[in-house]
Protein backbone atom coordinates (compact mmCIF):
# COMPACT_ATOMS: atom_id res chain seq x y z
CA UNK A 1 0.00 0.00 0.00
CA UNK A 2 1.11 3.54 -0.61
CA UNK A 3 1.10 5.97 1.73
CA UNK A 4 -1.36 8.66 1.34
CA UNK A 5 0.13 12.09 0.01
CA UNK A 6 -0.03 14.19 2.68
CA UNK A 7 -1.81 18.12 1.58
CA UNK A 8 1.37 19.35 1.82
CA UNK A 9 4.93 18.95 1.37
CA UNK A 10 8.69 19.72 2.49
CA UNK A 11 10.78 20.22 -0.27
CA UNK A 12 14.65 19.73 0.04
CA UNK A 13 15.91 21.34 -2.91
CA UNK A 14 19.11 23.85 -2.53
CA UNK A 15 19.67 22.94 1.21
CA UNK A 16 23.19 21.48 1.03
CA UNK A 17 24.77 20.40 4.13
CA UNK A 18 21.61 22.22 5.77
CA UNK A 19 19.31 18.99 4.79
CA UNK A 20 19.33 16.86 7.46
CA UNK A 21 18.66 19.27 10.15
CA UNK A 22 15.91 20.74 8.17
CA UNK A 23 14.47 17.53 7.29
CA UNK A 24 14.97 16.28 11.08
CA UNK A 25 12.97 19.66 12.23
CA UNK A 26 10.58 19.30 9.96
CA UNK A 27 9.46 16.04 10.41
CA UNK A 28 9.62 17.01 14.42
CA UNK A 29 7.33 20.01 13.62
CA UNK A 30 4.73 17.42 12.31
CA UNK A 31 5.60 17.27 8.23
CA UNK A 32 5.09 13.78 7.08
CA UNK A 33 6.03 13.85 2.90
CA UNK A 34 9.05 14.74 1.73
CA UNK A 35 9.94 15.84 -2.09
CA UNK A 36 13.70 15.15 -2.96
CA UNK A 37 15.82 14.44 -6.14
CA UNK A 38 18.91 12.77 -6.95
CA UNK A 39 20.06 15.50 -8.55
CA UNK A 40 23.59 16.66 -6.42
CA UNK A 41 23.55 19.78 -8.15
CA UNK A 42 20.13 20.61 -6.41
CA UNK A 43 19.51 17.81 -3.72
CA UNK A 44 21.45 16.43 -0.74
CA UNK A 45 19.60 13.31 -0.75
CA UNK A 46 21.58 11.45 1.50
CA UNK A 47 21.00 14.20 3.77
CA UNK A 48 17.36 13.59 3.50
CA UNK A 49 17.68 9.90 4.36
CA UNK A 50 20.47 11.37 7.53
CA UNK A 51 17.44 13.44 8.54
CA UNK A 52 14.79 10.80 8.44
CA UNK A 53 17.11 8.63 10.03
CA UNK A 54 18.02 10.93 13.29
CA UNK A 55 14.30 11.80 13.74
CA UNK A 56 13.27 7.68 14.26
CA UNK A 57 10.05 8.56 12.48
CA UNK A 58 8.85 5.12 11.20
CA UNK A 59 9.13 4.33 7.42
CA UNK A 60 5.11 3.52 7.27
CA UNK A 61 3.83 7.04 8.16
CA UNK A 62 6.12 8.79 5.72
CA UNK A 63 5.64 9.51 2.29
CA UNK A 64 8.87 9.67 0.91
CA UNK A 65 8.91 11.33 -3.18
CA UNK A 66 12.03 11.89 -5.44
CA UNK A 67 12.92 12.33 -8.79
CA UNK A 68 14.50 11.04 -11.93
CA UNK A 69 16.76 13.79 -13.33
CA UNK A 70 18.11 12.98 -16.94
CA UNK A 71 21.63 14.40 -18.03
CA UNK A 72 20.47 17.58 -18.96
CA UNK A 73 19.75 18.67 -15.54
CA UNK A 74 22.74 17.57 -13.55
CA UNK A 75 25.97 18.71 -12.78
CA UNK A 76 28.17 16.91 -15.28
CA UNK A 77 30.84 16.33 -12.64
CA UNK A 78 28.89 14.73 -9.99
CA UNK A 79 26.44 12.94 -12.17
CA UNK A 80 25.09 9.90 -9.42
CA UNK A 81 24.74 7.28 -12.35
CA UNK A 82 26.59 6.43 -15.29
CA UNK A 83 26.33 8.68 -17.79
CA UNK A 84 27.75 6.48 -20.38
CA UNK A 85 24.57 4.13 -19.88
CA UNK A 86 21.59 3.44 -22.06
CA UNK A 87 18.89 5.39 -20.85
CA UNK A 88 16.93 2.44 -19.20
CA UNK A 89 19.72 1.53 -16.86
CA UNK A 90 20.36 5.69 -16.02
CA UNK A 91 16.94 5.35 -14.91
CA UNK A 92 18.02 1.70 -12.96
CA UNK A 93 20.80 3.38 -10.92
CA UNK A 94 19.42 6.74 -10.03
CA UNK A 95 16.61 4.56 -8.27
CA UNK A 96 19.28 1.98 -6.57
CA UNK A 97 20.91 5.71 -5.34
CA UNK A 98 17.64 7.10 -3.83
CA UNK A 99 16.86 3.87 -1.96
CA UNK A 100 20.23 3.88 -0.74
CA UNK A 101 20.36 7.87 0.35
CA UNK A 102 16.93 7.55 1.66
CA UNK A 103 17.37 4.57 3.95
CA UNK A 104 14.31 2.67 2.60
CA UNK A 105 13.26 -0.49 0.60
CA UNK A 106 10.66 1.12 -1.57
CA UNK A 107 10.28 4.73 -2.84
CA UNK A 108 6.43 6.10 -2.23
CA UNK A 109 6.43 8.04 -5.60
CA UNK A 110 9.25 9.20 -8.27
CA UNK A 111 8.74 11.87 -10.46
CA UNK A 112 10.38 12.17 -13.83
CA UNK A 113 12.51 15.43 -13.17
CA UNK A 114 11.09 17.20 -16.35
CA UNK A 115 10.52 15.86 -20.27
CA UNK A 116 13.13 15.03 -22.37
CA UNK A 117 13.83 16.99 -25.34
CA UNK A 118 12.79 13.74 -27.62
CA UNK A 119 9.65 12.10 -26.92
CA UNK A 120 10.54 8.81 -27.45
CA UNK A 121 13.65 9.29 -24.95
CA UNK A 122 10.73 10.43 -22.17
CA UNK A 123 8.78 6.87 -22.98
CA UNK A 124 11.40 4.96 -23.07
CA UNK A 125 12.64 6.73 -19.00
CA UNK A 126 8.85 6.09 -18.43
CA UNK A 127 9.01 2.63 -19.12
CA UNK A 128 12.29 2.42 -16.63
CA UNK A 129 10.04 3.60 -14.37
CA UNK A 130 7.29 1.84 -14.96
CA UNK A 131 9.39 -1.44 -14.49
CA UNK A 132 10.22 -0.18 -11.11
CA UNK A 133 6.90 -0.08 -10.18
CA UNK A 134 6.22 -3.72 -10.95
CA UNK A 135 9.51 -4.67 -9.23
CA UNK A 136 7.31 -3.31 -5.79
CA UNK A 137 10.35 -0.35 -5.45
CA UNK A 138 8.12 2.41 -6.05
CA UNK A 139 4.49 3.05 -5.47
CA UNK A 140 3.27 5.76 -8.40
CA UNK A 141 5.03 7.84 -10.53
CA UNK A 142 4.73 11.31 -11.85
CA UNK A 143 6.36 14.48 -14.12
CA UNK A 144 7.61 17.93 -13.26
CA UNK A 145 8.33 20.50 -15.02
CA UNK A 146 6.09 19.71 -17.95
CA UNK A 147 3.73 22.62 -18.94
CA UNK A 148 2.29 21.35 -22.47
CA UNK A 149 -0.79 19.78 -22.30
CA UNK A 150 0.54 18.03 -25.24
CA UNK A 151 3.37 16.17 -23.74
CA UNK A 152 1.31 15.12 -20.77
CA UNK A 153 -1.68 13.78 -22.86
CA UNK A 154 0.71 12.01 -24.92
CA UNK A 155 2.47 10.56 -22.24
CA UNK A 156 -1.12 9.37 -20.84
CA UNK A 157 -1.66 8.08 -23.64
CA UNK A 158 1.39 5.65 -24.18
CA UNK A 159 2.18 4.74 -20.35
CA UNK A 160 1.44 1.25 -18.92
CA UNK A 161 0.74 2.99 -15.58
CA UNK A 162 -0.59 6.38 -15.42
CA UNK A 163 0.96 9.60 -13.81
CA UNK A 164 -0.29 10.34 -10.86
CA UNK A 165 1.83 13.50 -10.19
CA UNK A 166 2.34 16.89 -12.14
CA UNK A 167 4.69 19.06 -9.66
CA UNK A 168 4.95 22.63 -11.64
CA UNK A 169 5.87 26.19 -10.83
CA UNK A 170 2.52 28.28 -9.63
CA UNK A 171 3.30 31.24 -11.06
CA UNK A 172 1.81 34.05 -12.97
CA UNK A 173 4.25 33.17 -16.22
CA UNK A 174 2.21 29.66 -17.28
CA UNK A 175 -1.25 30.98 -16.32
CA UNK A 176 -1.14 29.39 -13.64
CA UNK A 177 -1.55 26.55 -15.11
CA UNK A 178 -5.50 26.85 -14.78
CA UNK A 179 -5.78 24.00 -18.32
CA UNK A 180 -2.84 21.90 -17.14
CA UNK A 181 -5.05 21.88 -13.59
CA UNK A 182 -8.38 21.22 -15.06
CA UNK A 183 -6.76 18.54 -16.63
CA UNK A 184 -5.25 16.79 -14.06
CA UNK A 185 -8.51 16.80 -12.11
CA UNK A 186 -10.18 15.06 -14.63
CA UNK A 187 -7.68 12.43 -14.98
CA UNK A 188 -7.30 12.01 -11.21
CA UNK A 189 -3.97 13.45 -11.34
CA UNK A 190 -2.68 15.29 -8.04
CA UNK A 191 -0.87 18.92 -9.24
CA UNK A 192 1.61 19.48 -6.25
CA UNK A 193 2.84 22.84 -6.40
CA UNK A 194 6.90 24.85 -6.25
CA UNK A 195 8.00 28.58 -6.11
CA UNK A 196 4.32 28.66 -4.27
CA UNK A 197 5.34 31.70 -2.28
CA UNK A 198 8.61 32.95 -3.80
CA UNK A 199 7.18 33.10 -6.92
CA UNK A 200 3.82 34.96 -5.94
CA UNK A 201 4.88 37.84 -3.46
CA UNK A 202 3.30 40.45 -5.01
CA UNK A 203 -0.17 38.66 -4.57
CA UNK A 204 0.54 38.67 -0.73
CA UNK A 205 0.33 42.19 -0.56
CA UNK A 206 -2.90 42.63 -2.74
CA UNK A 207 -5.97 43.85 -0.85
CA UNK A 208 -7.70 40.69 -1.09
CA UNK A 209 -5.63 39.01 0.28
CA UNK A 210 -4.53 41.35 3.04
CA UNK A 211 -8.20 41.47 4.16
CA UNK A 212 -8.87 37.61 4.68
CA UNK A 213 -5.51 37.82 6.15
CA UNK A 214 -7.07 40.16 8.81
CA UNK A 215 -10.01 38.67 9.06
CA UNK A 216 -9.08 35.07 9.50
CA UNK A 217 -5.47 36.52 11.91
CA UNK A 218 -3.19 34.50 9.80
CA UNK A 219 -0.06 35.17 8.03
CA UNK A 220 -0.86 35.98 4.08
CA UNK A 221 1.57 33.33 3.24
CA UNK A 222 -0.79 30.94 5.31
CA UNK A 223 -3.81 32.43 3.14
CA UNK A 224 -2.17 31.82 0.26
CA UNK A 225 -1.75 28.04 1.10
CA UNK A 226 -4.95 27.59 2.24
CA UNK A 227 -6.32 28.39 -0.90
CA UNK A 228 -4.23 26.09 -3.02
CA UNK A 229 -4.67 23.63 -0.86
CA UNK A 230 -8.62 24.00 -0.60
CA UNK A 231 -8.17 24.06 -5.00
CA UNK A 232 -6.77 20.51 -4.72
CA UNK A 233 -3.26 21.73 -5.50
CA UNK A 234 -0.68 20.20 -3.15
CA UNK A 235 2.22 22.66 -2.30
CA UNK A 236 5.49 22.36 -1.65
CA UNK A 237 7.25 25.18 1.27
CA UNK A 238 11.30 24.72 1.77
CA UNK A 239 11.16 26.99 4.77
CA UNK A 240 13.99 26.23 6.75
CA UNK A 241 12.46 28.39 9.55
CA UNK A 242 10.46 26.52 12.78
CA UNK A 243 7.98 29.65 12.87
CA UNK A 244 7.02 29.59 9.37
CA UNK A 245 7.33 25.14 9.28
CA UNK A 246 4.47 25.56 12.35
CA UNK A 247 2.56 28.02 10.55
CA UNK A 248 2.46 25.66 7.15
CA UNK A 249 1.48 22.85 8.92
CA UNK A 250 -1.37 25.32 10.63
CA UNK A 251 -3.28 26.45 7.41
CA UNK A 252 -5.84 22.92 8.31
CA UNK A 253 -6.76 24.59 11.30
CA UNK A 254 -9.32 27.28 9.07
CA UNK A 255 -10.89 27.54 5.78
CA UNK A 256 -11.90 29.66 3.72
CA UNK A 257 -15.16 30.44 1.99
CA UNK A 258 -16.35 29.88 -1.53
CA UNK A 259 -16.45 33.59 -1.98
CA UNK A 260 -13.31 34.41 -0.33
CA UNK A 261 -11.60 32.25 -2.74
CA UNK A 262 -13.59 33.38 -5.36
CA UNK A 263 -11.56 36.56 -4.61
CA UNK A 264 -8.55 35.28 -4.40
CA UNK A 265 -8.93 33.30 -7.46
CA UNK A 266 -9.82 36.34 -9.80
CA UNK A 267 -6.00 37.51 -8.82
CA UNK A 268 -4.26 34.89 -10.86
Amino acid sequence: MTTAMPPILYGTAWKAERTADCVMRALGAGFRGIDTACQPKHYHEPGVGEGIAAHGCPRESLYLQTKFTSLSGQDPHRVPYDARAPLAEQVAQSLQASLRNLRTHYLDCVVLHSPLRAARDTLTVWRALEQAVEQGLVRQLGISNCYDEDVLLELCASARIQPTVLQNRFYADTGYDKELRALCRERGIVYQSFWTLSANKHLLQYAAVTALSKKHQRTPAQILFRYVTQEGIVPLTGTQSDEHMREDLAIFDFELSGQERAAITALL
